[in-house]
C-alpha cells in the first residue's frame, strides 16, 4: 500500500539561534493553505541546542516542530543540513515542503530535491492551492522577470518550493498556542560534515533592509541622472523613511542592488510608498503593490503606476520632489512642540 502524503513542512531558517523572519512568513502562508487542505503545518527546526524555540515555532502558527538538534549542525553546511532535512522528509512524509529563498534556502533545497528525489520551484512570489485538485500553484518570475510562470508538481512527493522573502505575511505571535515537538535522530556522524568550518567571521551588514522599512521613497528611470536621487534622499529623512529604486537604476549602478524593489529585488510592504519616476512595470508592481499607501510622481499621465497609486501626482518630479520636501519641513516646524 502507497504511503499517503499529507501535511506542510516549513523548514525553520535559524542563524546562532535565532529565527530568521523569513520562517516566520512562510508559516503564515503555510497556515492558509493547511486551512484549504485540512492539514497540519509541521516546523522542521534544525541546529544545535535549539529545541528551546520550538515553541516560538508553534506561536506563528505550526501544529507541530520536528527537532533535529545535533551539535554538527550548530553552523550551517550543505551536507548534514541536507542529511537532516531528508531524514525530517523521510519520516513525515509531507505533501509540500516551503523553504526561504536566502543563501542557506537556495543552497539546501535543491540537494534536498536531489535526494529525495522530486521536483522544485526556486524564487515563488505567491504559492495557492488549486480547486478540485489540491494541487499546489507555485508562481515565480520567468524569463528575466518579464512574466510570471505558475507551475505544478505533478511528480513525486513532495511538492516543494523556496519562496522569496518578504512576499508571505507572518501571523501576530499567540503564545497560548499549543503543539507538539518531535525529535528526530538524523543519524550525524563526523563523515557526514565534509568541509571543516576553521572560524566564523560576521561582517557589518551596512546596507538598508528596504523590506523592513515603513516608509520608501523610491527612483525609477524617469529621475533622468544620478545627482537627482539626493533629491530622492532629501524628501526620505524628513519622512523618517529610506530610498530605494527600480530595477533600471540598479542596472545603471545608481544605487545598490540591496535598494531594488520588485521581482528581480525585494518585496516591500512599507505603510507609504512614494514612486518617483517609476512607470509601474509589472516586475516593479510585483514588489510593492501591497504597500497601504501609494504615492506616484510622473510626468506621463498614462504611466501603469497609476492604476495602483492612492494619490497620483502628474508633473516633472525634479520641480515636485523639492516642493514637497519644503512643504513637509515646514509643517514640521509649525507643529513642532515648543
Amino acid at each position: 500500500m502507497e504511503n499517503k502524503y499529507e501535511n506542510i513542512v516549513v523548514f525553520i531558517e535559524q542563524r546562532d539561534g535565532e529565527i530568521q523572519k523569513v520562517a516566520l512568513e512562510i508559516i503564515g502562508k503555510a497556515r492558509e493553505l493547511a486551512e484549504k487542505l485540512n492539514c497540519k503545518v509541521i516546523g522542521a527546526l534544525i541546529g544545535y541546542n535549539i529545541k528551546a524555540k520550538a515553541q516560538d515555532v508553534i506561536a506563528y502558527g505550526a501544529d507541530e516542530v520536528a527537532v533535529v538538534d545535533n551539535k554538527l549542525l550548530e553552523h550551517y553546511a550543505t551536507e548534514p543540513y541536507t542529511k537532516a532535512v531528508v531524514k525530517v522528509i523521510e519520516t513525515l512524509k509531507p505533501d509540500i515542503a516551503l523553504y526561504g529563498a536566502t543563501a542557506i534556502g537556495r543552497d539546501l533545497a535543491p540537494r534536498v530535491s536531489g535526494r529525495i528525489p522530486t521536483g522544485l520551484t526556486a524564487d515563488c512570489t505567491k504559492l495557492e492551492i488549486e480547486e478540485g485538485t489540491n494541487a499546489l500553484l507555485m508562481t515565480r518570475p520567468a524569463f528575466g522577470g518579464n512574466l510570471m510562470a505558475t507551475i505544478i508538481s505533478t511528480g513525486p512527493r513532495p511538492q516543494m518550493a523556496t519562496v522569496r522573502a518578504g512576499v508571505m505575511k507572518a501571523m501576530k505571535r499567540d503564545d497560548s498556542r499549543k503543539g507538539e515537538i518531535i525529535e528526530i535522530d538524523a543519524g550525524l556522524t563526523d563523515a557526514d560534515m565534509n568541509v571543516k568550518i576553521l572560524e566564523v567571521v560576521k561582517g557589518e551588514n551596512k546596507s538598508v533592509d528596504i523590506s523592513e522599512a515603513k516608509i520608501l521613497v523610491s527612483g525609477g528611470r524617469g529621475i533622468g541622472k544620478k545627482e537627482n536621487l539626493s533629491m530622492l534622499r532629501e524628501l526620505a529623512d524628513e519622512l523618517g523613511g529610506e530610498v530605494s529604486v527600480s530595477r533600471a537604476l540598479a542596472d545603471a549602478g545608481y544605487a545598490e542592488k540591496a535598494l531594488q524593489v520588485g521581482q528581480t529585488g525585494k518585496t516591500v510592504h512599507p505603510n507609504l510608498y512614494v514612486a518617483c519616476g517609476i512607470s509601474g512595470a509589472i516586475q516593479h508592481l510585483a514588489g510593492m503593490e501591497d504597500s497601504d499607501f501609494i504615492i506616484a510622481i510622473n510626468k506621463d499621465n498614462t504611466a501603469p503606476i497609476f492604476d495602483v497609486a492612492d494619490l497620483g501626482i502628474v508633473g516633472d518630479l525634479t520641480k515636485i520632489v523639492p516642493k514637497l520636501t519644503e512643504a513637509i519641513k515646514k509643517y514640521k516646524a509649525e507643529n513642532a512642540v515648543k
